[in-house]
């Protein structure tokens, strides 16, 4: 599919991020967009900038709140797709939301952790479910799963435990592949790409936490976010208040997001040129191109603490 010109995609987390500047990008080459996110207000700023960019004639572009870890809310999210832009099929179906928290198995609140893997992998299994008949009906099909370099690799940082989101990115990843074969045997129309990025300067950190909401701020939650401001040499971490604890996390999330190596629009850029090039691995970055080949040629020291100086070498 090496033109989106008059297709139809389907873009879950439409609303900020690498789905924001997918759908941004995606309308541009003069593809309709339904997009879907838990956040109207998201959702209503990347229509008015797509707007701003200039929407070519004929162009259709839907928001639809959904959280993709509730089936019910897919399949109805599906059946306002088919209703609103008046079909039965679809052609591009980018599974991309998802969301941090829930990392340690051992000291993490399990309702953290249970939602951060309901997000992240029983999302991408559920959009799939409820598109894939109307991917069926279009005369050619992609599937885009948005995995990480934490699909690979089980890791975030030295000394950081990184459990839920890492379970669930091995899940998206081998799902996905497994796919490659099952479309090939009985739907050859439709093809299975993988996409796993890197640092990307989205606001995942801030989105994380409107999503979660009080979860992580349980006792554990609280200590946790305490140790880790500590362990990178943040200034009385030890007693910061719910208040500070905030600031904190919102200072993180802003750094991350202005600091990361690949910006949202790039990776969106990446992301569909990998799609016309019908790979079914797409590395996102420098960072997780590097990442990818240490991992590979030395397994057995993935989870070395010093692993991660190692491979940025």
């Amino acid at each position: 599919m090496q033109d989106f010109g008059g297709r139809l995609a389907v873009v879950t987390g439409g609303g900020t991020g690498m789905g924001r500047e997918l759908v941004r990008q995606l309308v541009a080459q003069g593809a309709s967009v339904a997009m879907c996110d838990l956040f109207a207000d998201s959702m209503a700023e990347t229509t008015r900038l797509c707007v701003a960019d200039g929407v070519p004639q004929g162009v259709r572009i839907t928001s639809h709140i959904a959280d993709v870890g509730e089936e019910e809310q897919v399949i109805r999210f599906a059946a306002e797709v088919a209703r609103e832009h008046d079909t039965d099929r679809i052609h591009l179906l980018f599974n991309n939301a998802g969301i941090g928290g829930g990392g340690s198995f051992v000291l993490d609140d399990r309702a953290e952790w249970d939602r951060v893997f309901q997000i992240c992998w029983f999302g991408v299994y559920y959009t799939c479910r409820a598109f894939f008949p109307m991917l069926q009906r279009a005369d050619a099909g992609h599937i885009v799963n948005t995995s990480s370099a934490n699909g690979f690799w089980a890791a975030l940082m030295p000394g950081v435990s990184h459990t839920a989101y890492s379970a669930a990115k091995f899940a998206v990843k081998g799902f996905t592949e497994a796919l490659i074969t099952d479309l090939r045997n009985y739907a050859p129309h439709i093809q299975a790409s993988i996409v796993m990025p890197g640092g990307i300067g989205t606001p995942i950190g801030l989105n994380s936490r409107r999503v979660l909401g009080d979860t992580g701020f349980t006792d554990v939650g609280r200590q946790k976010l305490r140790r880790h401001l500590a362990a990178i040499g943040v200034a009385g971490a030890e007693t910061m208040d719910d208040a500070a604890l905030n600031e904190a996390q919102a200072m993180l999330a802003k750094r991350f997001e202005e600091m990361a190596p690949t910006s949202a629009a790039k990776a969106a850029t990446i992301i569909l040129d990998g799609v016309k090039a019908d790979r079914w691995r797409i590395l996102v970055g420098e960072d997780v191109t590097r990442l990818d080949k240490r991992v590979r040629a030395e397994p057995e020291r993935a989870y070395d603490p010093d692993f991660l100086a190692y491979a940025a070498e």
